[in-house]
């Protein structure tokens, strides 16, 4: 599960033929980045472009920041530090409170300069020209500098600059033609062949948890299961060995009822208009379904809920047949395996004839090699009195479990239908951190707009336009500004919608309800929930200040 691994280079260039000769070419960056395309970028020189190919290469330092970007693989144990840092240090934001760092117009410059000429040349005309120093760099990208550094030489910066040049070249260009909320409308208005990219964002206003949110997402809650890593959760190995874990949890993610929210309407109302190519979902919930969208027309990356298999005979079975078990904490077993030799009947029989000792108790089976397996038997045997199927096979619903392969339908429709058809992408509620369905994105043409909406934006793609904010309150604005009429009971009469542009971006946007006001589960306005917020914060400060004073 990972990013896009492009990465920019070129060929070793230094101070002398010897290290040219002794220094092997990367085996890890790849070409990523067509420079003779990025010359057609806006407010760019072209007489500095040329200019900049026929720097004579024997007068370029040879020191760590170019070895870096030429050749990461050299350096494993550094890169894998700062990848890890870069993660956690990367913000995907202008840093306009801090007057050291870059603006947002020198950044754009920088972005703009980087693609135009590639990571060699955009170094000799910044750090090694002594234009800017390396950390200050750093925030032209979106990185801050990290505080383990404070007070270092600069040149301690450059192996986390070199990561931060590739990280910013392995992103697709963003179209400078697309930027505003109405550029957005427009694409929805002329586009006929549109892709639209679901996560579970889409679903959390129906009080439906999605997996990452801080504090409020299904890993938060999960700690208290002991696991090194949430997401082993839906670990197929883990799985098999221990069912219980997987449906501890169950039940939060169940689909209880046969709602829909305004963003599935929403893709329900492209395919209406003939709009709508295909719908990539990564949910599980199945509601996509319930909304209407035709199965030509979905496809569920991750399986669902709607159908339940047997992890030892294959038997499927409608999800719903296995809801009451899930709901009462129990593991669901298969019916079919009841009535197989051995197994235990409805009616609690048993299709095998008892044998008994003399004393009366009854004798074990004599297990053959090969009679055992992990789902099977005693193994997952449930406490007595919770049913009467509790040593048959364990019932698993069709999600796509880490370590299970993705349905055959997702490549296929993909590379042999959607990839030279879609003519616009729109992603909504996903932080596309799951491989292959992350890939999507970068596996489209370049050309072709696409657009994001979600809470927050995410910083390893370059979108052409973002919209931030609750995905049903950004689609019913979209939808107003189109004239397009969708109905949904979630969306108030009369809502008003304001949309603000982010400071320091031309084509990122916020959308707020503004009328009514929104209110939370206990029935308060944001104003109201803020207003209670900062008391409670004052107190909590004013009793710490009374507590260091005695």
């Amino acid at each position: 599960m990972g990013d896009p691994s492009g990465r920019a280079s070129g060929n070793k260039t230094g101070s002398t033929n010897t290290a040219q000769n002794t220094r092997k070419p990367s085996t890890r960056v790849r070409n990523v980045v067509d420079y003779d395309e990025k010359r057609a970028f806006q407010n760019l020189n072209d007489d500095d472009v040329d200019d900049a190919e026929d720097v004579d290469a024997s007068r370029r330092p040879l020191n760590e920041l170019e070895e870096h970007i030429n050749d990461l693989s050299d350096s494993w144990e550094t890169e894998s530090l700062f990848q890890d840092a870069i993660e956690d240090l990367a913000e995907d934001r202008f840093f306009t409170d801090d007057p050291e760092a870059c603006t947002p117009e020198e950044a754009i410059e920088f972005r703009k300069l980087l693609r135009a000429v590639g990571p060699k040349v955009f170094c000799e005309r910044t750090i090694f020209a002594g234009l800017i120093t390396a950390k200050k760099l750093l925030t032209a990208f979106g990185i801050r500098p990290p505080a383990f550094l404070e007070g270092a030489d600069d040149s301690d910066y450059h192996p986390l600059l070199s990561l931060a040049l590739s990280r910013e070249l392995s992103k697709r260009a963003k179209l400078p033609a697309y930027n505003s909320v109405d550029d957005a409308v427009e694409l929805l208005k002329r586009c006929n062949n549109i892709m639209v990219l679901t996560g579970a964002g889409i679903s959390t206003s129906l009080g439906i948890p999605d997996f990452r949110s801080k504090g409020t997402g299904l890993y938060s809650k999960l700690e208290h299961l002991g696991l090194s890593d949430p997401q082993e959760v839906f670990d197929i190995r883990l799985f098999r060995e221990d069912p219980t874990i997987f449906y501890s949890v169950a039940k939060d993610i169940l689909p209880n009822h046969n709602r829909f929210s305004p963003t599935h309407a929403f893709i329900a109302l492209l395919q209406e208009k003939g709009k709508l190519l295909t719908n990539y979902s990564q949910n599980i919930d199945n509601l996509e379904a319930k909304a209407g969208i035709r199965p030509d027309k979905l496809v569920q990356c991750h399986g669902s809920f709607a159908t339940a298999s047997c992890v030892k005979c294959g038997y499927k079975v409608p999800g719903e047949t296995i809801f009451p078990d899930i709901k009462a904490g129990r593991i669901p077993r298969c019916r079919r395996c009841a009535t197989q030799p051995g197994r235990t009947l409805p009616n609690g029989s048993n299709s095998r004839k008892r044998k008994v000792n003399r004393d009366g108790t009854e004798k074990k089976p004599r297990r053959r090699p090969g009679d055992y397996d992990s789902n099977s038997d005693s193994e997952f045997d449930a406490p007595s009195g919770s049913g009467s199927y509790a040593n048959c096979g364990v019932m698993k619903p069709d999600i796509t479990f880490f370590g299970e392969p993705l349905p055959d339908e997702f490549g296929r429709r993909l590379t042999e239908h959607d990839r030279d058809r879609v003519d616009l992408l729109i992603v909504i509620g996903t932080s596309l951190k799951v491989a292959p369905v992350s890939e999507v994105v970068p596996f489209l043409p370049p050309h072709i707009p696409q657009i994001y909406i979600s809470r927050t934006p995410v910083s390893h793609v370059n979108f052409d336009i973002d919209l931030l904010g609750d995905c049903d309150v950004v689609v019913a604005e979209l939808c107003r500004r189109a004239g397009w009429d969708l109905k949904h009971e979630m969306i108030p009469e009369g809502q008003v919608v304001e949309t603000k542009l982010v400071e320091g971006w031309q084509s990122r946007h916020v959308f707020t309800q503004v009328w009514p006001a929104p209110q939370n589960e206990a029935g308060q306005s944001n104003e109201e929930k803020k207003e209670e917020d900062d008391e409670k914060k004052s107190k909590e400060e004013n009793k710490k200040k009374k507590e260091m004073m005695e």
